[in-house]
């Protein structure tokens, strides 16, 4: 038993919050963008595939700062929102967002490579049979690319179960507020005497992304199965 105290057993939960509720809000955005960058062709292509996959080359810090003066309460969009009641600077969910767009990258690319290894021939028979686009979509093309929908998600998952530089960048590292599993590690190596918490935390950190990716392999296996099944 690694008998966590009730302030790292709050780190645990916020972090599975955190990064459930990143990647289901990221799911339906990751899957239109996916489409597009797949099968159509426009003009700044090249650059919208260049601004999704941004985040995976930028230090996470600039991210997170670019994040806090966008939706920080005196940023262009931030500001606006607090008008409403909506603020995300250093709450929980503008850790979601820091995660989200963070993990955005591995979503998209999962599912972009899924899409583009469909048969259209698959859709186009559909079509032939009186589906329109969308229905298309839904009942063939969304069946055979869950795989690659599994696949991103699970890794989007994970990538915002470990985010750490543009979260404490964006909404600072508060305890029972944003302080995630990676935020308490570090805040524990900074402290005396701290590093038996902080082992406790990390051996956690492993057990979690390593029970992520197995269940990521058996749903994508079963996913596969079904999708095969499907095309013949």
């Amino acid at each position: 038993m690694l008998n966590l105290t009730p302030d790292e057993w709050t780190a645990v939960e916020l972090s599975l919050r955190i990064a459930v509720v990143a990647t289901v809000v990221s799911l339906p955005f990751g899957i239109a963008i996916a489409w597009l960058l797949a099968r159509k062709d426009f003009w700044g292509k090249a650059l919208l595939d260049g601004v999704v996959h941004l985040p995976l080359v930028l230090p996470p810090v600039v991210t997170g700062y670019l994040l806090l003066i966008t939706f920080g309460r005196k940023g262009a969009v931030g500001g606006f929102l607090a008008d409403f009641g909506i603020v995300f600077s250093f709450r929980w969910t503008g850790a979601a967002v820091a995660c989200g767009v963070m993990a955005f990258p591995l979503l998209v690319r999962a599912i972009r490579l899924s899409f583009e290894a469909i048969d259209r021939r698959l859709e186009d028979a559909a079509a032939t049979l009186g589906a329109n686009g969308f229905w298309a979509f839904l009942t063939v093309t969304l069946p055979l690319a869950l795989p690659g929908v599994i696949a991103g998600m699970v890794l989007a998952f994970a990538k915002a179960l470990g985010e750490f530089g543009a979260t404490i960048t964006f909404v600072s590292n508060i305890p029972g507020e944003t302080q995630t599993l990676p935020l308490a590690i570090y805040a524990f190596t900074q402290v005396p005497g701290g590093d038996a918490q902080a082992l406790r935390l990390c051996i956690l950190s492993i057990v979690l992304s390593l029970a992520a990716l197995m269940a990521s392999e058996v749903l994508v296996r079963r996913a596969t199965v079904r999708a095969a099944g499907r095309d013949a």
